[in-house]
């Protein structure tokens, strides 16, 4: 039998590598980037409205798809307003804490570069002075440009102290979150931000008003702060852009007798409100709920599902959240046109001229007197409000977070 001999190559310094190379390279995943993300915080520890209620949601999003981040609340001082396991940082030093609003614009700077912070959120229309030479990331939430719209219904330094800080934030921020497709146009308007700048980022509201309740738990609620059985509904600040007094008037001018719930409060502007339900004798129609009893913060969609309907035409908003409210409690909704109102309510809401009281009333009655319509209004709006989940609201911010 002939033998067989193999020959092989001398190694050299490149064949030592030869079994490296031919074995199938295999994609390695990086590790998910952690964040050090801040919130200012101070609407969400103390403020039980619009801007609070914004803060309060979209933190609690955040944290609950998210959590492989780190968030710290940045706030002048901690409330129970906000039930969080979050960490908050507040003001340490003496000076800070005496001027606690200095260390929040300006001051706060030096405490997010100790805490290691990446991105810094502004929740309402404002970042600190400063931020933008510290090398940390910042993003800037605009609300809507309401006082450069209607300076009149503003105090003029009021005017001036918002205009500063929501410029400055809108040239220093790294981007700029608009709520709304009305807000993002007026950005590009007044303060000439660049649209790739700017993300429109919708916002949610508290899942609580997607809870379905009982006739027999919305007739406890009824019972608790004494209304009747059947009323419409106005949330709201009582200012005159809100347009409570187009309301009134509505039902003045066509004898409407259904009674008016008011859930808010005002100044001059209710004063005004209230001359006119005087004059008109419609004191007993118009129930000012927190005169008589401020109702709990739990109890609102009960509130909003025991209404006939949102009565809420007001002349202008950046967003309009108690819309999204109803919708979601299933209430039907009467709203303006123009605005974001349409963005907000859809196909779901009845659409008048808010200027025009009799289309107000117009609106009221076919709510009132047509069951299909107000039907076909709670299922419309229930659909629409999917597109404001909170799980779709913090994904989106997310994705502006991760473009930094």
């Amino acid at each position: 039998m002939r033998s067989l001999t193999l020959h092989f190559p001398a190694p050299t310094k490149f064949s030592l590598f030869w079994p490296l190379v031919l074995l199938k390279k295999v994609p390695i995943k990086p590790k998910p980037l952690k964040l050090n993300i801040a919130f200012d915080a101070k609407r969400a520890f103390q403020n039980n409205t619009g801007l609070g209620n914004y803060s309060r949601s979209l933190i609690s999003a955040l944290a609950t798809y998210f959590p492989e981040h780190h968030y710290y609340l940045f706030a002048p001082k901690q409330t129970g307003m906000f039930n969080t396991t979050l960490p908050a940082v507040l003001p340490q030093k003496p000076l800070h804490r005496w001027f606690r609003a200095a260390w929040r614009s300006r001051y706060v700077v030096s405490d997010l570069l100790a805490h290691k912070i990446d991105l810094y959120h502004g929740l309402s229309h404002e970042i600190p002075f400063g931020i933008h030479r510290s090398g940390i990331k910042s993003v800037v939430t605009i609300h809507d440009l309401i006082f450069e719209r209607y300076p009149g219904q503003y105090n003029p330094i009021d005017v001036q102290t918002y205009r500063r800080k929501a410029k400055y934030a809108c040239e220093q921020a790294n981007r700029v979150v608009a709520i709304s497709e009305q807000t993002r146009a007026d950005l590009i308007t007044y303060y000439h931000t660049p649209p790739e700048k700017i993300a429109v980022v919708y916002q949610s509201c508290d899942p609580m008003f997607a809870i379905a309740h009982t006739g027999t738990e919305v007739q406890d609620m009824r019972r608790q702060y004494g209304l009747p059985p059947v009323y419409l509904l106005y949330v709201g600040s009582v200012i005159e852009r809100k347009n409570l007094l187009g309301i009134v008037q509505a039902l003045q001018q066509q004898q409407l007798k259904i009674p008016l719930v008011v859930l808010g409060d005002g100044g001059s502007y209710k004063k005004k409100v209230k001359s006119f339900i005087a004059a008109n004798g419609l004191q007993q129609q118009v129930i000012w709920l927190n005169e008589q009893r401020r109702p709990a913060y739990t109890d609102l969609p009960l509130l909003y599902q025991g209404a006939q309907a949102l009565v809420y035409p007001s002349i202008f908003e950046g967003f309009g959240i108690p819309i999204l409210e109803a919708l979601w409690s299933r209430t039907p909704v009467i709203t303006s046109q123009g605005s974001c109102f349409a963005e907000t309510a859809g196909d779901a809401a009845l659409y008048v001229d808010p200027l025009q009281p009799q289309t107000i009333a117009h609106a009221i009655t076919q709510v009132l007197e047509d069951a299909a319509l107000a039907q076909a209004m709670r299922e419309k709006g229930w659909i629409h409000a999917q597109r404001f989940t909170a799980d779709k609201c913090a994904a989106a911010m997310m994705a502006v977070y991760k473009s930094l």
